[in-house]
């Protein structure tokens, strides 16, 4: 059963492919920071139920990624496993979601025990949140809203999408699943 469900999400994941991986938008230039929240004003709970105020993120670059524990992007864990521990100084925070083919079925204890096992991430990983749709928690709202974040509107097109929030707390960059963080453009958006 469970290799018949990894097999639909590979394959859905490969019909997904041609739309998700040379998509990536940044913060134009004359984007003028919106009145209210930022990054830094959230306050969400870590995959343990645990309470996380993201103002202790000031003055560090942010990585946002929604995770699935079945899909063609999963190994990704490693690699975004391996970028944290080479730098420190940059924040990953994994949001795991089930909104692109199911392929993020379990609870969070389950999503951080495969996490753990699978791919030894210690990486800080969120509970499981909705980050598409009607549904999409506050802080997805504020990510693929303009009105709330100055410029972007492009909500995740599959999991493993990326926002990049600069130290200011502004959002500053979008990335589809297939970029990577050995991307040349990935690595491009951080140094700025």
């Amino acid at each position: 059963m469970i290799v018949g469900l990894m097999k639909i999400g590979s394959l859905l994941t490969a019909l997904a492919l041609p739309f998700t991986q040379n998509m990536a938008k940044s913060r134009p230039e004359n984007t003028v920071a919106v009145a209210g929240k930022n990054f830094h004003s959230f306050k969400m709970k870590g995959i343990d139920g645990k309470e996380i105020d993201f103002s202790q993120f000031k003055g560090k670059k942010i990585i946002v990624l929604n995770t699935a524990s079945k899909c063609g992007y999963t190994p990704q864990y490693a690699d975004w496993e391996k970028f944290h521990k080479a730098n420190k100084d940059v924040v990953i925070l994994g949001f795991p979601a089930n909104e692109f083919g199911g392929q993020e079925p379990g609870s969070n204890s389950e999503i951080a025990s495969f996490c753990q096992l699978n791919y030894g991430v210690s990486f800080q990983m969120m509970e499981k949140v909705v980050v598409k749709g009607s549904a999409k928690c506050e802080l997805y709202q504020w990510l693929t809203d303009k009105s709330q974040n100055g410029w972007n509107e492009k909500e995740p097109s599959w999991n493993f999408c990326k926002y990049i929030i600069n130290e200011k707390g502004e959002l500053a960059n979008f990335f589809a699943s297939g970029v990577k963080p050995t991307s040349p453009e990935f690595i491009e958006a951080l140094k700025k």
